[in-house]
């Protein structure tokens, strides 16, 4: 698996941006640890989903393409989507939940996916996106649950510990585990002894309850302020691939996600979404007790005013 995510480097070479990776001496200071940031909140579409979405439109066959794509999002895979389909002149339609936030939904229709908005209270993602892949031929591409999607999403600490050298552990949000799977596979390969945690928030921790109990758990909405990672489970390929290349999953609050953001805007002059700051939240919490050299992924960017007031005045 490590040689398709060297794969998917390459294929995305040219088209996403080689992100940058930063540090905070002041955070060092507080945590007795070097730690690095992966940026993915300056990647295209202010988020690491472009990788996936690049990796996996841009193999399909030429039928595939011709019929166009679908998938269902709340914001930063529907935007990396849309902007590939842009990009590739592939079609793309995307079902999103009607409250999905103002600034996402704004993007995805900026990039020319169409849009199929639904009542996230009443109506089935699932079986809208199935209808309409029955009447139009268009082909699925799941936002985590898709191999593709996660060897994309690994070449985000791929080029992170290439740059570095080497890691002693590697932090990642984790959702539905595209990210987080496709990231530890990576490190494993490159540093084999890096101790890959993956970071959930308390309040949606389906994942870490997966992870300790080797049965797969879910979460039903839930309330959290990092909306990225609200995904009901993981899913059928990545809860083996988290359970084979993963170290240990931890947990954060909600206050010290706020802390996180705050932190990265105030002293790193970083724009950083809630489920984007899960990471820094582990360390500057205590959930993850730093040592040696700690990379850390930035997931995304894409946060909207109000969240973004409503963190900084707390």
């Amino acid at each position: 698996m490590f040689e398709k995510i060297l794969a998917a480097q390459k294929r995305l070479k040219g088209y996403a941006h080689v992100t940058p990776v930063m540090t905070s001496h002041t955070l060092n200071q507080r945590v007795g640890a070097e730690v690095f940031f992966k940026c993915e909140n300056f990647q295209k579409t202010g988020a690491f989903k472009f990788r996936g979405a690049f990796n996996s439109i841009s193999q399909l066959s030429d039928l595939e393409r011709s019929r166009g794509v679908i998938a269902y999002s709340g914001g930063n895979h529907a935007q990396g989507i849309a902007l590939v389909g842009e990009m590739l002149n592939v079609k793309t339609t995307i079902v999103m939940p009607s409250n999905a936030p103002a600034t996402k939904l704004i993007a995805t229709k900026g990039y020319g996916a169409t849009i199929i908005e639904y009542d996230y209270g009443s109506e089935s993602r699932d079986v809208i996106t199935r209808g309409l892949r029955e009447k139009y031929g268009y082909t699925m591409i799941p936002s985590y649950d898709y191999e593709n999607v996660i060897f994309g999403q690994g070449t985000a600490a791929l080029e992170m510990i290439k740059k570095l050298g080497h890691l002693d552990m590697l932090l990642a949000p984790c959702g539905g585990g595209g990210l987080l799977s496709g990231s530890a596979i990576a490190a494993k390969g490159l540093s084999p002894n890096c101790q890959v945690i993956g970071i959930e928030p308390e309040l949606a921790d389906d994942a870490t309850r997966s992870f300790y109990s080797k049965t797969l758990q879910t979460v039903t909405n839930p309330q959290t302020i990092a909306d990225g990672v609200r995904a009901p489970s993981l899913g059928e390929i990545t809860f083996p691939l988290v359970l084979q290349y993963v170290d240990s999953m931890k947990t954060v609050s909600e206050a010290a996600i706020i802390e996180a953001v705050q932190f990265l805007f105030y002293r790193m002059k970083l724009v950083v979404e809630p489920s984007g700051a899960l990471g820094l939240a582990a360390l500057l919490s205590g959930a993850v007790k730093a040592e040696g050299r700690v990379g850390v992924i930035i997931s995304g960017g894409n946060v909207d005013s109000e969240t973004m007031t409503k963190i900084l005045s707390a």
